[in-house]
């Protein structure tokens, strides 16, 4: 199975936000944060506390959504602007995968990834937990899709 593709900045980014929400570290955070603003809402809106907690949790929840939202997907396209602006051709074959472009090209065996995820507009594959890559499913048929779901099941495995 062969597939050519590019990017597109505005899918990577969201593809990116994915990545974020997807940490456990990510998820724990969130709801600690909207715990903690929760609580402050009904302290300060019973006159428990004064509002300066209250503000705090809201400003807390503010940046943390903004920086999993904006800032880090933007910081990270932004360092690899360069590789988000090829064009390459991803081939699944029996013994792993390979990804080329005009510059080259690398191969993958299946067992360097530790697992895989599928978002609105890409197959997240992960080497760890950090380490990932993107395969866009724009042009992609449908037909190719459901294979290689199959073979992302089969040879990786999801998290």
């Amino acid at each position: 199975m062969q597939h050519a593709f590019t990017y597109d900045k505005k899918k990577v980014i969201q593809g990116l936000r994915y990545h974020f929400v997807q940490r456990p570290e990510v998820k724990v955070l969130v709801v600690l944060v909207n715990v903690f603003a929760i609580v402050a809402a009904i302290l300060f809106y019973t006159k428990k506390i004064r509002p300066e907690p209250f503000l705090l949790g809201s400003f807390i929840w503010v940046m943390m959504m903004a920086s999993f939202w904006y800032f880090l997907p933007n910081t990270i396209y932004k360092k690899s602007a360069d590789t988000f602006l090829n064009r390459f051709t991803i081939a699944f074959k029996d013994n792993g995968v390979t990804l080329e472009n005009e510059k080259g090209y690398i191969h993958w065996d299946w067992h360097q990834f530790s697992h895989y995820f599928e978002s609105p507009h890409f197959f997240h594959l992960y080497f760890s937990s950090k380490s990932f890559f993107m395969v866009p499913k724009d042009d992609m048929p449908d037909a190719f899709r459901h294979e290689l779901r199959a073979a992302l099941k089969n040879q990786i495995g999801t998290k």
